[in-house]
């Protein structure tokens, strides 16, 4: 197996919203997130990001999108989450570029799709450890992730971990 080298992962919130659709029933969370101390700053961390999250939100509305769910937001690449509605207890992904929402590709190599980075992953959790636990959608949307800090203290174990075999 080849292991790519990995950029150091500190995320933080950035922000939460809420948008309600046009056609009146489908409503999103959104959660911006932030990565810190990386090169290129303005494509990872809000602060200095060119645009703002009212122009996501117009753009997002525009898009179309139906359904219950919630939307992780970085600067540079945006994912929505939804309880799909062929089976209400599987979370539908699909991934955009955040300006413009054109759509994303993110798949790996060998057949694998990209889940999530670990800012998705503990608000996705929680998201749908609230939705299993909702009676209603609108307890469920009452719901929001509290999470805030996302940090990965190694960057490079899975790289160590292969090279010593």
């Amino acid at each position: 197996m080849q292991i790519a080298k990995c950029r150091t992962y500190h995320a933080q919130s950035g922000g939460r919203g809420v948008v309600r659709m046009p056609d009146g029933q489908s409503v999103f969370k959104l959660y911006y997130v932030s990565i810190i101390g990386r090169d290129q700053p303005e494509l990872y961390d809000w602060k200095h990001s060119p645009h703002s999250h009212a122009e996501f939100e117009r753009d997002f509305v525009r898009g179309g999108h139906e359904g219950i769910g919630f939307a992780i937001v970085f600067p540079h690449l945006s994912k929505i989450y939804r309880f799909s509605p062929d089976m209400e207890t599987i979370l539908d992904v699909r991934e955009y570029d955040t300006y413009g929402m054109t759509p994303r590709d993110c798949s790996r190599q060998d057949g694998f799709h990209e889940f999530a980075c670990y800012a998705e992953a503990v608000i996705a959790a929680d998201e749908y450890r609230a939705w299993a636990g909702a009676a209603t959608v609108n307890e469920y949307l009452a719901f929001r992730s509290d999470a805030t800090e996302f940090q990965v203290v190694s960057n490079n174990k899975l790289a160590t971990y292969w090279m010593v075999r």
